[in-house]
């Protein structure tokens, strides 16, 4: 790989480090409370190795590396650098390599996929790994997979069978992509859920390997009883055989369970008490039906002080968008923003009807969610979002109800001396002013009415429909009645596939947007008075949400591969098919401007009067199309037509565009996030807050001892 090409594989020099900020709200909290988010946030924490070891087969021995010369040197790095004769700038690439790390959970990034490389020589790391025999012996293990770039495309997660990185499938690089697929169908049939499971492939089969604390089938059966072992009679895996193996990350999920168990101790009402015994049972015996039981407890925790969701969540770094990746969060509720949120959720039965399509395609009850702003704790991830919307079981949500939170403290995270381009000079002062408020909007309507709203048509037992089978609802885009729905055991995701993530992400996100232009909205957050006022500050804050989305769109091209020409992370194919969609809605609404056929000085231009007009018409045409591909399971016109509106044109978009981006890169935030400590004698909780800085990110790893 040329110098070039290598560049944006660097790490991040620096690397933004910003601290999570917790303290006033965690000291509101009673002590019992207190306890209870302090074992939250250790049966979180306990998952760490997880979620390294579902990213690379390096990231754990990587993890072990940083920590054991954290350990050998007490801390004082500049006696380190001294004992391994290495000069000040390769150490400092050291630790900015380790605080980028340490905030991935891996030496992927979680918002792209792509690997990252430390900027130092390789002697420098060799050289600080023969300080201390145990950090050698960990770095020895990592077989030089720290530097490697020789394999193009092993910088990216993906399928095996492209040569991508995956930890899904472990010891399988022969894996391929129809027998993952045949895996994924029968599991299915089997009503054997995926989100906790890896699948090894084997000389006669295959094994599926359940991630549970026990290392054998429980007593009572699993998931789908007592066998372990099933022969394959037909389709693609015929003669093969298929072993259930128990016991997948079991040494993590033993220590997530006793946390879990303190917690329940420890909980405020029944409902939380009986979450986190379901979560128990769930890591404990590796049943996914009791997860789903946890999240039923979690929808009905209404308004709780600290908030939390621990498990094997999100499915966007399996290839296969089925297998899912652990988190766990602690937070507290934030009870002055989350009266903003509480006004949205009693406003959105009202909200929904303006979306573009008709009451067939959309929930007979808007079933309305818990909605709260938090301040994070922990969140033990690869990566941090902004707001979440779970469960992601559609049965659950479709029926039983759903909760979205927004993570204040991280939405607000700003990095020192940021900067922002893209943005016309004429543009910043309203941008830098408003950015934050039409993020909060924007992270508000996507998170409950985007992934709340809409109906699956579904044959939910044979012959048993939720909608009028002899007169079917008629699509708005044919004008015809429809011809496609959900089959019994057909979930969105089983459907749709790894099109499913950002698909999802993209129909939320244009939601609001097409929503953010009600001005009643933006006087529940505190913009204007409820009327149309496109030069007033709720115009503001809404020409701000468009501006953003914008630059998203065009940030997001760091996020695509041109060798692969694969896209790296769900939300930013998402943003910029909807930049996509604001270029092409005519009118002049948007366009880009710069200078040269280099692009240079590239800036987003964006006619601020026709937001109302041809902006949001644009953004209604490209949600139709979406909602009802989705609503209907018509996966082969909805993922064609998806597909159109993600491609990037190689020599446009992917070269000169995407260059620009490069040129412009910004390095994304990294949390250091405090710890907890339970004095055994007291009951009482203490809470350490760490610099943000590297050494700080190390030194709070180093001490949560995970």
């Amino acid at each position: 790989m040329d110098a070039q090409e290598l560049k944006q594989y660097l790490a991040d020099a620096p690397p933004s480090v910003v601290r999570l900020e917790i303290e006033k709200h965690f000291d509101a909290l009673s002590e019992k409370q207190k306890r209870y988010a302090h074992f939250i946030s250790r049966a979180s924490f306990h998952g760490s190795r997880i979620v390294a070891r579902q990213i690379s087969p390096e990231s754990e021995p990587i993890f072990d590396f940083i920590l054991a010369l954290h350990k050998s040197s007490g801390g004082d790095w500049k006696a380190l650098q001294a004992k391994a004769g290495i000069s000040d700038e390769e150490l400092g690439y050291f630790l900015q390599y380790a605080a980028q790390f340490l905030g991935n959970v891996g030496n992927y990034k979680s918002f792209g996929d792509a690997k990252f490389i430390p900027r130092g020589p390789e002697s420098a790391f060799a050289a600080l790994a023969a300080t201390s025999p145990e950090a050698q012996k960990f770095y020895d293990t990592t077989s030089g997979a720290i530097f490697s770039t020789d394999r193009p495309a092993l910088l990216h997660l993906g399928y095996p069978g492209q040569g991508h990185m995956t930890t899904y499938y472990p010891g399988s690089p022969d894996i391929t992509k129809v027998e993952i697929d045949a895996i994924s169908a029968w599991m299915e049939k089997k009503g054997l859920l995926p989100e906790n499971t890896r699948v090894a492939k084997k000389k006669d089969g295959f094994e599926i390997w359940i991630a549970s604390a026990n290392t054998t089938v429980p007593a009572e059966g699993g998931d789908i009883g007592k066998e372990t072992t099933f022969k394959i009679e037909d389709g693609d895996l015929a003669g093969k055989t298929i072993t259930l193996v128990y016991g997948d990350h079991s040494k993590e999920l033993a220590g997530a369970t006793a946390s879990i168990k303190k917690a329940a101790e420890n909980a405020d009402n029944e409902n939380q008490r009986k979450m986190n015994n379901a979560y128990a049972k769930s890591f404990e015996e590796g049943s996914l039906l009791a997860f789903k039981d946890s999240q039923r407890f979690w929808i009905r925790d209404i308004g709780p002080m600290v908030e939390c969701n621990v498990g094997f969540i999100e499915t966007y770094r399996d290839p296969a968008g089925i297998r899912a990746e652990w988190e766990g969060f602690a937070a507290v509720v934030n009870l002055e923003r989350t009266r903003a949120f509480s006004s949205l959720v009693d406003a959105a039965p009202t909200l929904i009807p303006h979306l573009p399509w008709g009451n067939d395609f959309e929930k007979d009850k808007f079933l309305s969610p818990d909605f709260t702003s938090l301040e994070v704790l922990t969140f033990a991830g690869s990566g941090i979002p902004v707001g979440i919307n779970i469960p992601n079981y559609d049965d659950i949500r479709q029926t039983e109800g759903f909760k979205n939170v927004s993570l204040g403290n991280v939405l607000s995270a700003k990095s020192p001396n940021e900067k922002i381009p893209f943005i016309a000079e004429k543009d910043l002062e309203v941008y830098k002013r408003y950015r934050d408020g039409a993020f909060e909007v924007q992270v508000g309507l996507h998170e409950l009415t985007g992934h709340g709203c809409g109906k699956l048509l579904q044959e939910i037992s044979p012959g048993k429909f939720n909608f009028d089978k002899e007169n079917p609802p008629v699509s708005p885009l044919t004008s015809k009645p429809i011809t496609t729905w959900y089959k019994p055991g057909q979930t969105w995701g089983s459907v749709f596939g790894s099109w499913a993530g950002s698909y999802e992400e993209c129909r939320a996100e244009l939601v609001a947007m097409y929503l953010s232009c009600e001005f009643p909205v933006l006087k529940i957050f505190g913009f204007g008075d409820g009327s149309v006022d496109i030069d007033g500050e709720a115009g503001d804050v809404l020409y701000a949400s468009y501006l953003s989305m914008a630059r998203a769109g065009l940030t997001s091209l760091e996020m695509w591969d041109p060798k692969s020409r694969k896209w790296g992370q769900a939300h930013s194919q998402a943003r910029f098919s909807i930049l996509k969609c604001f270029l092409e809605a005519g009118d002049d609404f948007c366009k880009l401007d710069y200078k040269g056929d280099n692009l240079a000085d590239l800036k987003i231009s964006l006619d601020r009067s026709k937001i109302l007009t041809a902006g949001r018409k644009a953004v209604g045409d490209y949600l139709q199309k979406l909602h009802i591909f989705k609503s209907t399971a018509d996966v082969e016109n909805g993922t064609k037509f998806y597909a159109h509106m993600t491609d990037v044109d190689p020599e446009y978009w992917g070269k000169k565009v995407r260059d620009e981006v490069l040129r412009n890169k910004q390095p994304r935030k990294v949390f250091v996030q405090a710890n907890t400590y339970l004095d055994e004698a007291t009951g009482k909780v203490t809470l350490k807050h760490y610099d943000a800085t590297p050494e700080g990110m190390i030194q709070s790893w180093a001490e949560r001892d995970v």
